[in-house]
């Protein structure tokens, strides 16, 4: 019983650490973020800190690595796509609407800019990133792709540039203002126009 508690203390204390190095990263960068911010707001001491973490690059790649867990739900939004001739276009715009809801939520919008300002210094951390992450939402809806192009619903050759284009037609421009303003810039019904915009564009191109 003594050993279950004494387990789970450290368990919320590690997880104290790890919100409040998330938090702190947010807001100060990697650079500017110390391990005497992190305990402060964990509410923990320094040696607490380090007895989890032996040192900030260690706790910066696992807040970072952690948050791949998350993509979950994305991938299974995009396997979802039933297969549907009558209402191929209604299923990619409820698709589309969802997906970039997902991706430019602020806290995403918040750690996509942190990883790329630290790709320099951490490439194999950035890389490890976008491959358990967005690179797997790709590979999943190319293969949505091609089942809809096996029933005749698209026409592609190469489905994941296709699933390429379909992304970037909806995420090129709410992520790059939100990139270059520091924060998100659009509103719901601009999310929505950009989604059913690009599921239009991306059918005419591949129906």
């Amino acid at each position: 019983m003594e050993a279950s508690e004494t387990g789970g203390r450290s368990a919320r204390k590690h997880q104290a650490i790890m919100d409040a190095a998330t938090a702190a990263f947010m807001a100060k960068g990697y650079a500017g973020t110390s391990m005497d911010d992190i305990a402060k707001l964990a509410a923990v001491s320094k040696q607490t800190v380090y007895k989890h973490f032996s040192d900030k690059e260690k706790l910066f790649a696992e807040i970072v690595l952690a948050t791949t867990d998350r993509i979950e739900a994305v991938i299974d939004l995009v396997a979802g796509v039933p297969i549907d001739a009558d209402a191929l276009e209604e299923n990619l715009i409820r698709l589309a609407r969802q997906f970039l809801t997902t991706l430019t939520q602020p806290q995403v919008l918040q750690l996509r800019r942190l990883i790329i300002a630290n790709a320099d210094t951490f490439p194999e951390l950035g890389a490890a990133w976008y491959e358990r992450g967005f690179e797997r939402v790709l590979a999943t809806l190319a293969d949505t792709f091609r089942r809809l192009a096996d029933k005749g619903l698209l026409r592609i050759d190469d489905a994941l540039l296709a699933a390429n284009h379909f992304s970037g037609l909806l995420l090129w421009i709410p992520v790059n203002k939100a990139m270059f303003h520091g924060s998100p810039q659009h509103t719901r019904a601009e999310l929505e126009r950009h989604a059913d915009a690009g599921v239009r564009t991306f059918l005419a191109a591949y129906r």
